[in-house]
């Protein structure tokens, strides 16, 4: 049987502001040599060109596998493709009440579905503030399927110099939620061992 380090990891990248931080996982997961299935929303390639200097080629060319976000066909479409999990960087409000409902009108939310219910990772970068109830609902729901809510909230206690700094952080602990090795930042180590390490 397939180690899951040895599995493709799902990535989709959706309309939110934030497209960075997918399209940065992406080239930090190509250096780690970490297969990668690519599903891009169609309001992320309009978010690429307003926050970014990256074309959808581009993107793409940073993935293993690309998927047409209309794909219902697609092998992550199917629970028996087996992948390490999915992240969805960023993820928006609709991509977001879509997952907590089922509602898989799309590749984006199939794939999602499925992590769910074949129990794999599944962690959402959700892109909004302020946060009214229906999206923290929306967002309990999702929990209590199993996914991993990681809105991208910055931590300054390892001293960000720039902004990618404060992005690597972010993505640094979405990796750590379905298993892969990186050293994006610095990690608490405690006060009394001088606080961060290196690793």
């Amino acid at each position: 049987m397939t180690e899951p380090r040895n599995l493709p990891l799902v990535l989709a990248i959706t309309g939110a502001t934030g497209v960075i931080y997918g399209v940065e996982m992406l080239r930090i997961l190509r250096e780690l040599g970490q297969e990668t299935h690519l599903i891009l929303s169609e309001a992320a390639g309009m978010n690429l060109a307003i926050e970014t200097d990256y074309s959808i080629e581009d993107v793409k060319a940073l993935a293993s596998v690309v998927y047409s976000n209309k794909d219902v066909g697609a092998a992550v479409a199917s629970g028996s493709f087996r992948t390490r999990g999915m992240i969805v960087a960023p993820c928006t409000i609709k991509t977001l009440s879509a997952i907590a409902n089922s509602f898989t009108y799309n590749l984006v939310i199939r794939a999602a579905d499925v992590t769910l219910k074949e129990r794999r990772p599944l962690v959402l970068l959700v892109r909004e503030t302020p946060l009214h109830k229906g999206h923290l609902e929306l967002m309990t729901r999702v929990a209590d399927y199993g996914g991993t809510l990681l809105p991208p909230m910055p931590a300054f206690y390892h001293k960000p110099q720039t902004v990618m700094d404060i992005v690597h952080q972010t993505l640094g602990k979405a990796l750590d939620q379905v298993g892969i090795e990186h050293n994006l930042f610095a990690r608490w180590t405690g006060k009394e061992r001088g606080g961060l390490s290196d690793q």
